[in-house]
């Protein structure tokens, strides 16, 4: 089965305003960075293959699906990690994933 995705470019307002995400390293952009943890992904090979080839604290060599999503909602610029966003920037949405995440605190306990 083939699925065709078809975006159709109008002029307007974004029918989706902002967008926040949740998750774990599935979607994390860079939340780890500046956290006292072993989850992290601010190195190389990471990000190689992310638009300037830079590590960025993607759980990946390239985008997420975070990152594909947003894109096809045709936002300006990939969403910021919390970590990193600041003023307006916060209520055009932000990425609250961290890496080693969940809902237990069993979870992620080899790696903090």
């Amino acid at each position: 089965m083939i699925i065709t995705l078809q975006i159709n470019c109008v002029e307007g307002d974004p029918e989706v305003p902002c967008f926040f995400i949740l998750g774990d390293s599935l979607v994390d952009n860079g939340n780890n960075n500046p956290r006292a943890t072993l989850a992290k992904a601010n190195y190389r090979p990471y990000g190689i293959d992310f638009p300037g080839g830079i590590p960025t604290g993607r759980f990946n060599n390239g985008r997420t699906s975070a990152d594909v999503l947003g894109q096809l909602l045709e936002f300006d610029d990939f969403i910021p990690p919390f970590a990193n966003a600041t003023d307006d920037v916060i209520l055009k949405g932000v990425n609250y994933a961290s890496g080693a995440a969940g809902i237990c605190d069993e979870t992620g306990y080899q790696v903090v």
